[in-house]
């Protein structure tokens, strides 16, 4: 009799546990510069009824951002027994590789193609030509709606506005160093110039530390190799040996670690990232990073899968979705929001999933 009740309860407590749902935002009217986020739980799909064939764009793979976004993207497909390919640019200046691997998804025949694309307005009024009627759906990464074949052809999107993943790291830092307080030197290293999220992280750092004691001594573009962002530290070092913070990209924050331990600068210059990684996380649990704000990449990757599908099944979809975006501390790192963002310390890339084993 005890035995029964033990497995009703474990019985009871996975299907609430499954059942449980993460506040996502929606966007009302979707696609729209004046729009207004309502939150709303997130339940993913649990099943579809035919492997559909979902062909995967990214940037690149370079960094565990990207990373995660994959094994998000790979677990849902899993999941629900879809086929996934993953192709990757190897980095934002790849424009014409990725649309080379656009026209092989149309030639791959997917059902549906989610794009991260590499730059917001590289495919103005051309994207057609690489995807042809095949639905499109918008990952991480901002695109141009306002063009009109984007529009036309980009059926819905998943991703924060990369503005405000700038300014949560700026108010944190204006809050430590209020007008008045004291001038404090900033080297801000913000990524790709340009390219991907890096436009709208400028604007939302610079526009959060006005009316603060924040002085911005040096900006470093670079796109996000550690080689390249390294270099960025090691010249920091040489033309601003005095300043406080170097507040950056993951890829940054995570060099800006080992260069500042080989400098012995560990106890005098402070480290902030615009967006979680795998060693952000690292550097948060140790104290070596005082503040990154997370977009859960994990949860984005399984959201653009399920609105991918529920496309294609003709199932009830929100248009316009993100994750609501987290700051983290040393002090502050819960369990659940790390699970929405990183995938585990040993997954490697997967660019192929044939899980058909899935009833259907």
């Amino acid at each position: 009799m005890l035995k029964k009740s033990i497995i009703s309860f474990l019985l009871l407590f996975f299907t609430l546990h499954s059942a449980f749902a993460r506040e996502i935002n929606t966007y009302k009217p979707p696609f729209k510069h004046e729009k207004q986020p309502q939150s709303i739980p997130f339940k993913p799909l649990l099943s579809v009824s035919k492997p559909w064939k979902v062909c995967a764009v990214y940037p690149h793979l370079k960094d565990s951002y990207w990373l995660s976004i994959n094994y998000g993207m790979v677990k849902q497909a899993k999941t629900l027994g879809i086929t996934l390919k993953v192709l990757e640019a190897g980095g934002y200046p790849e424009l014409k590789k990725q649309k080379r691997q656009l026209q092989y998804c149309k030639q791959w025949g997917a059902d549906a193609i989610i794009l991260g694309t590499v730059d917001r307005t590289a495919y103005n009024g051309i994207l057609s030509q690489f995807t042809g009627d095949i639905p499109v759906f918008s990952m991480t990464n901002d695109i141009d709606m306002s063009d009109p074949d984007i529009k036309m052809h980009i059926k819905a999107k998943v991703g924060v506005d990369w503005y405000y993943m700038g300014k949560q790291a700026g108010v944190f830092l204006a809050q430590r160093h209020p007008k008045g307080s004291g001038k404090v030197k900033v080297a801000w290293l913000p990524g790709p110039k340009q390219r991907g999220g890096t436009k709208p992280v400028n604007s939302g750092f610079l526009d959060a530390i006005q009316n603060s004691d924040i002085e911005v001594v040096s900006t470093l573009w670079a796109d996000n190799s550690k080689e390249l962002q390294r270099n960025l530290i090691q010249q920091l070092f040489i033309e601003h040996p005095d300043i406080n913070y170097i507040v950056g990209g993951a890829v940054a924050a995570e060099v800006a670690i080992s260069e500042l331990r080989t400098n012995h600068k560990t106890d005098d210059v402070k480290i902030i990232s615009t967006y979680l990684s795998h060693g952000v996380y690292r550097g948060l649990r140790r104290g070596k990073i005082l503040f990154s704000p997370t977009d859960k990449m994990a949860q984005q990757a399984q959201m653009s899968i399920d609105q991918a599908v529920r496309y294609l099944e003709n199932k009830p979809m929100e248009f316009d979705l993100a994750p609501k975006i987290q700051p983290l501390t040393p002090e502050y790192l819960p369990k659940e929001v790390i699970t929405d963002s990183l995938s585990p310390a040993e997954y490697r890339p997967v660019f192929n999933v044939e899980n058909h084993d899935v009833a259907h």
